[in-house]
């Protein structure tokens, strides 16, 4: 059964992290601390991996649904979420440094 923003919102920490499943592998992960953060579970080449979608309530339900979605599309494209994720991690990191004070630095 899918989740609901109410059940999502009454969720409440236990002494262990737990995780409410919605469907499509898409999961909120609750911690002890109260935290709650979207994950995604997925395979590529036989291999499971997660993919940390936001912290809630940053990112709604339908923004979770709407970026696991993006996330099925590219896997059924043959592209890793995951790896794609860290390229545009890395990319802002190297468009960040080339900045006006990198430049004059050196």
């Amino acid at each position: 059964m899918p989740l609901t923003a109410i059940a999502i919102q009454k969720a409440q920490p236990r002494e262990k992290p737990y995780r409410m499943f919605d469907g499509g592998g898409l999961y909120l992960e609750v911690a002890p601390t109260g935290g709650k953060l979207w994950r995604l579970k997925y395979r590529v080449e036989q291999r499971e991996k997660r993919l940390a979608i936001g912290v809630f309530p940053d990112v709604t339900l339908a923004e979770a649904r709407q970026k696991r979605d993006e996330a099925k599309r590219m896997l059924r494209d043959g592209a890793d979420p995951g790896a794609a994720k860290k390229e545009r991690k890395l990319q802002a990191k190297r468009e960040a440094s080339i900045s006006f004070e990198a430049v004059a630095r050196e």
